[in-house]
């Protein structure tokens, strides 16, 4: 009995009360503080680099006073700037420090760096440069979706409609399913090409839609532009689905004009 005690308490809680744990569980790769920090981190960075408080040219040399400076660790610094690197925001060299890359070849169509430029007030050439590069793609895109869609994507494309009548474009839920709604129909041109697009086109409507309610209300309610394109689209009218996709880019663009323009004094 006493032999068979002292197995039992070898495999037993340690002295002192403290049982062994092992990782916890729900915790994926990616989600613990070191993930998160990492992202602040980025964030920070990232937006100090698209407002300008690091110019195009300036040098980030001493990697030390700025991990300082951040309170961060050298390693959680030097991961950032990976990050940045890969965005095209800055270029590292040996001996020669980090330096701020000019802004043509930023990845400005990457999601996170859409969110900086809109985490302060991007100018309006920024957002004129948007709805130029979205009336290049979104138009043919509807064009090739009326002609190629399915079933499948016609009731994303309607599912989404019907969930941003519910929930308006005010509301984070209208948001979303107005960027599924942009989503569906660039799946259903069948384009590969324009599909890994989407992400981007899906961040930039995203971010313009929250942009011009951030100061104001939405000046018209833009739902009855999207059903115009989706009715088109589900017709199967290539061109109709194009004018109408033409037309909601016109009008969207409009009111983010419209949201900047300073507030008339009460």
């Amino acid at each position: 009995m006493a032999s068979k005690r002292k197995q039992a308490g070898t495999t037993g809680a340690p002295r002192g009360g403290a049982v062994r744990r092992g990782p916890a569980r729900g915790r994926g790769p990616g989600r613990g503080p070191g993930r998160r920090l990492h992202g602040a981190l980025l964030r920070k960075l990232g937006i100090a680099i698209v407002t300008g408080k690091y110019r195009p040219g300036s040098i980030l040399t001493d990697e030390v006073a700025f991990a300082e400076e951040l309170q961060v660790s050298r390693g959680a610094y030097r991961e950032a700037l990976q990050a940045l690197t890969s965005k095209g925001l800055v270029e590292r060299r040996p001996k020669a420090g980090t330096r701020v890359l000019p802004r043509r070849q930023w990845n400005l169509l990457d999601p996170e760096v859409l969110g900086w430029f809109f985490a302060s007030r991007p100018d309006m050439p920024f957002i004129r440069n948007l709805f130029e590069l979205r009336q290049v793609i979104e138009p043919a895109a509807a064009r090739l979706a009326a002609q190629r869609r399915d079933e499948g994507e016609l009731r994303r494309m309607k599912d989404a409609l019907a969930l941003m009548r519910r929930h308006t474009l005010a509301t984070e839920q209208g948001r979303l399913a107005d960027r599924d709604f942009h989503m569906a129909l660039l799946d259903a041109t069948r384009n590969e090409a324009l599909v890994t697009l989407s992400a981007s086109i899906a961040s930039a409507v995203t971010w313009t839609t929250r942009f011009k309610q951030r100061e104001r209300a939405l000046p018209r309610d833009p739902i009855p532009d999207h059903e115009r394109v989706f009715r088109a689209v589900a017709a199967g009218n290539a061109q109709g689905a194009a004018r109408a996709m033409v037309r909601l880019l016109e009008l969207a663009f409009e009111d983010t004009r419209i949201s900047m323009e300073p507030q008339p004094r009460r």
